[in-house]
This record gives C-alpha cells, structure tokens and sequence, in this order.
C-alpha cells in the first residue's frame, strides 16, 4: 500500500500514490515534484547528513541508540519517541522528515528546496 502523509495547515492525510512504491519520496503528489528538504528552524540549517541531525539532536537531549545495523535510531529520556531513520542518508525520504518535525515540534521544518534558507 503506497502513499505519503501530507501535514499542512494543522491538518493531516494521506494522499494515494499508487505509482510509487519507495514509501515516500522527497517529493509528494500536488507539490508538483519539488524537492523537499528538512530544515534546522533555530539555526535556519538544512539537514544535509546524518552527520548535521544527530548534532541536532542531541542539542535537544536526544541520545542515539546502537542497536540495529539498518537503522540510526535516537531517543530522549524524557519522552516515548524513538526517531527512527535508515542508516543510508540516500534513503532519507519525507516520511522521515515528518516523524522528526512531529517529533521535535518547532526545532524543524520541512520545506520546498528551492525555498530553504541557505546551510550554516
């Protein structure tokens, strides 16, 4: 089952995308096929490595687990999230974009590339 979990304006829903099977590219249907990119709101960073959001992260108190060989997993003490990422930065798509700003809310955004601020 293809499809992607749009975010805006405070409202949530998944949008069909039967064409695609990647679980979520970092392009969705209607955004006609813009780039998006996760932004470091604070600091106006966009998140280029994995490198730059675990820096980040552990600003904010997270501590990244080294349990699984697949997957860069972080969590904060003081919470349930656990954010969970493919270990390969290539496969980073939208939907690991979404867990991280609803995970962090206010810390980072996701934004067309065209239109995010320039890397610190």
């Amino acid at each position: 089952m293809a499809g992607v979990w749009v975010f805006k304006d405070g409202i949530v829903w998944r949008v069909e995308n039967p064409g695609n099977d990647d679980g979520g590219s970092s392009s969705s249907p209607g955004d006609g096929g813009r780039r998006k990119v996760l932004v470091h709101v604070p600091s106006g960073e966009t998140v280029t490595s994995y490198e730059v959001l675990e820096r980040r992260l552990r600003e904010l108190g997270w501590e990244r687990y080294l349990t699984d060989p697949c997957l860069l997993q972080f969590h904060q003490r003081s919470t349930v999230h656990l954010i969970s990422v493919p270990r390969d930065f290539s496969k980073f798509k939208l939907v690991h974009m979404y867990d991280i700003v609803v995970k962090t809310r206010n810390v980072f955004e996701v934004r067309d590339a065209a239109s995010a601020a320039p890397t610190s």
